[in-house]
């Protein structure tokens, strides 16, 4: 869809709670925010996309599908992509329940689009621009739900030494020479009695301002993210991936946090398990890629965040001409940062140790554009919510390896759980 309608309005980010909040009127949309974060390749924009015209929903040659609706709609597309279409890649399967089911893929052309910066915004609308700024700001500065939060208790799905032992059996088959690193992951949830999905990601946000972040609604189902990892961005002719390996928390001063963070600089372990999951996404992008356009950006990349430091790497390849965007991100999918080495045999064993579907955990969410570009976060540091039931999930993970310490791992896992805990406790 060609939208012809395009104006700008002033605007200033303290008005962003309105705006959501007349998005969330909306069954769809979708808020990307990058919060001015300083990245290789630049953070998310600020855009927002709401309502639904074309649109793609599957759980089969999802695709193809999502390929035919690029070709219909040759504009703007939001949506994501569950770590279940695996199942569609590979020969596998997903014999674990979901507390949050959702589709393998989605992904919805968007009624209204609105370009966001700091003293403006742009709207692009297939109806008048002027009516759809003045429903934005007829709505109350405040949340529109003021009623308090009530959540049921959260409960993890691993205990302690559930962990442990999965660690320990982990480590066994490395040994074995059954792969060689995993990303063995937990799931935390809970019931809500009274739940304001805008009110947790600002406060989220607040807490944890991440370049990939953002809070959708696709239905009943609500993502709030705080994600500080990319999974896969084309611009022309150029796909960039920026796996995530190797983290540990911020210092209490400024001494004991330049010491942490170059202890994780110069950790063999972390260092290790990064490398490996550079040499997968290598792989992973070559399948699309121009023979001998690969290369490794940065290596060992150390990136400061508000609660942890984290170890980033960047690939980067030219895609082959012609590619279809669909295959490009099915050759990269999931991301190895959240399966391990060798990808089809550490998912084999995911299956069999987690106790959860992943669902849009450890899959991505992001937009394409008009010029066939793209930009996709992983799904991580990540609250779930489905509206009808009341259910929220959040997962955290760590990679085990060989050298690691089973009790280290956990520690790392609920360092991760702590601002998804933080929101839900207020």
């Amino acid at each position: 869809m060609s939208i012809k309608n395009k104006k700008s309005y002033p605007f200033s980010v303290d008005r962003t709670t309105q705006l959501l909040s007349w998005a969330d009127k909306y069954k769809y949309f979708a808020y990307f925010n990058g919060n001015d974060h300083s990245t290789l390749h630049d953070p998310f924009p600020h855009l927002l996309f709401v309502g639904k015209r074309k649109y793609v929903e599957s759980h089969e040659n999802s695709f193809s599908k999502l390929n035919q609706l690029i070709d219909e709609s040759k504009g703007w597309l939001y949506g994501y992509l569950s770590y279940d279409l695996k199942n569609e890649i590979e020969f596998l399967e997903s014999k674990n329940p979901a507390t949050v089911p959702v589709n393998h893929l989605a992904f919805y052309e968007p009624e209204i689009i609105i370009h966001m910066e700091s003293q403006a915004i742009k709207i692009e609308s297939s109806v008048d621009p002027d009516g759809v700024y003045s429903k934005i700001f007829s709505i109350n500065k405040e949340t529109s739900n003021k009623s308090p939060q009530e959540i049921g208790a959260l409960n993890c799905n691993t205990s302690k030494k559930q962990f442990i032992d999965h660690v320990e059996k982990i480590k066994s088959e490395i040994v074995e020479g059954e792969f060689y690193e995993m990303n063995y992951c937990i799931e935390f949830t809970a019931t809500t009695i009274s739940f304001d999905p805008l009110r947790c990601y600002l406060k989220l946000n607040s807490i944890s301002p991440m370049p990939f972040s953002g809070i959708m609604r696709f239905g009943n189902i609500y993502l709030i993210s705080a994600s500080p990892e990319r999974f896969l961005k084309k611009e022309k002719s150029k796909i960039i991936s920026q796996p995530i390996k190797g983290t540990i928390r911020r210092g209490l001063g400024k001494v004991e946090d330049e010491f942490l963070k170059k202890s994780l600089q110069t950790s063999e372990k972390e260092r290790a398990e990064n490398l490996m999951i550079v040499d997968l996404v290598r792989n992973d992008l070559a399948k699309s890629a121009i023979t001998g356009s690969v290369k490794v950006d940065e290596l060992f990349g150390i990136y400061t965040f508000q609660k942890l430091h984290q170890m980033i790497s960047t690939v980067t390849a030219t895609h082959k001409k012609d590619m279809p965007i669909a295959e490009i991100l099915k050759h990269a999918f999931p991301m190895g940062s959240m399966t391990g080495a060798p990808k089809i045999r550490v998912m084999e064993e995911i299956d069999l140790l987690e106790s959860s579907s992943r669902g849009l955990y450890s899959g991505a969410v992001g937009f394409l554009t008009p010029d066939q570009d793209f930009d996709f976060n992983v799904v991580i540091r990540s609250l779930i919510y489905n509206s009808s039931s009341g259910k929220i999930s959040f997962h955290v993970g760590s990679a085990i390896t060989f050298d690691s310490d089973p009790e280290y791992e956990y520690n790392e896992c609920l360092l991760k759980a702590e601002s998804l805990m933080e929101v839900l406790s207020k």
